[in-house]
């Protein structure tokens, strides 16, 4: 006898419903209640709530002053511009990757262009946002003499534009809140000074980023006033700014001259406005072989410097987390809300965590 055969229905159960529920909708063409909308669906009150506050996020429905849903016409597709700071550099690659996907969930097409770190590059790109018509600019550049430029391309084309960690005028920003993400880099310095050293300390580095301008600078700052904090008999010429251009290679080079015109025995604190220069300054103590006299923290906790703290064995004593993973779902909401014509703060700070060797060894 003959089996019979059973037609397999590839279907997705809550899309299925999603898609009864924007049917019902258009049939009845006026506004509905979640009850009334819950009561002729048959699907539960919570999948209805959810499936209609998706619908009003992507734009498919409006949500009424009186708390009733309606069909409208379907918007056209929202898209973003993303300039990206360098993407040689690895936190503004965690940036660029959390937006993407971010930008990909919401259904936000992005166009994504790189910096690579040159005030002329951002200048063009700017100008090729323009072109291209886009709604709204995620701006990740850090040169603060190029940002008036920058500002003024999207001003004057009627886009709204949001600054990545640093400020541009007519900008929303976004990114940490730098004086204080750099006060607990120095705060963990100073503990380690206190612990490990006795509070003996010959010298505190501050390797900055000029080029990002006072308010990145600020890292740097805080850092100071952290190390203060904790080693108050610290005298001020003892605490010198070095540039390092928040990259490894030159923060590198400067570590290294200053290595070299000080004694083996000196302790020195270094505070850093970026991880990578953080591992640039690691770079010169390691060829100098002065690790044991040498405490690092960094900003970003990067991947690289994660490794450098688990080891056990490295002068990278701490890094100050910005959580770069939230930036992208964040900005993007962020976006969304600016291009519908609603009021957002000016200033919008990300959260951050410090993260030392012994944080890491209390999350296993």
């Amino acid at each position: 006898m003959a089996t019979n055969k059973i037609k397999r229905l590839y279907l997705i159960p809550i899309l299925s419903k999603a898609l009864d529920v924007l049917e019902m909708l258009e049939a009845h063409n006026a506004p509905m209640t979640l009850e009334d909308v819950f009561q002729r669906s048959h699907i539960s009150k919570t999948s209805v709530y959810r499936i209609l506050k998706t619908f009003v996020h992507r734009g498919y429905v409006a949500h009424t002053e009186s708390g009733e849903y309606r069909l409208v016409s379907r918007p056209r597709r929202l898209r973003f511009g993303l300039a990206v700071q360098s993407a040689d550099l690895p936190f503004s690659q965690q940036v660029a990757n959390s937006v993407e996907a971010a930008a990909a969930s919401s259904g936000v097409e992005l166009i994504t262009l790189d910096n690579h770190f040159d005030a002329e590059t951002a200048v063009h790109n700017a100008e090729r946002f323009v072109a291209e018509g886009v709604d709204l600019v995620l701006e990740f550049q850090a040169e603060e003499h190029v940002a008036p430029h920058v500002a003024y391309i999207f001003k004057n084309a009627g886009i709204p534009l949001i600054a990545i960690d640093v400020p541009h005028p007519n900008a929303t920003y976004f990114g940490v809140d730098n004086f204080e993400v750099g006060y607990e880099a120095g705060l963990v310095l100073g503990q380690f000074a206190q612990r490990k050293w006795k509070s003996r300390v010959d010298w505190a580095l501050g390797i900055g980023f000029a080029e990002a301008g006072s308010f990145v600078q600020s890292r740097i700052n805080g850092a100071f006033q952290g190390i203060r904090a904790r080693l108050p008999e610290m005298p001020a010429e003892r605490m010198l700014t070095l540039e390092g251009r928040g990259m490894r290679k030159p923060s590198q080079l400067i570590a290294a001259d200053f290595l070299s015109k000080h004694s083996k025995g000196e302790r020195i604190l270094v505070a850093t406005a970026t991880d990578s220069s953080a591992l640039g300054v690691l770079d010169a103590v390691r060829a100098a072989g002065r690790e044991q006299d040498v405490a690092i923290v960094g900003q970003d906790c990067i991947p690289e410097l994660v490794d450098e703290m688990r080891s056990g064995k490295s002068a990278i004593v701490g890094s100050v987390s910005h959580e770069a993973e939230t930036y992208g779902p964040r900005l993007i909401q962020l976006g969304i809300t600016i291009v519908r014509g609603n009021a957002v703060p000016p200033y919008n700070y990300v959260r951050h965590r410090v993260v030392t060797p012994d944080s890491l060894r209390d999350e296993h």
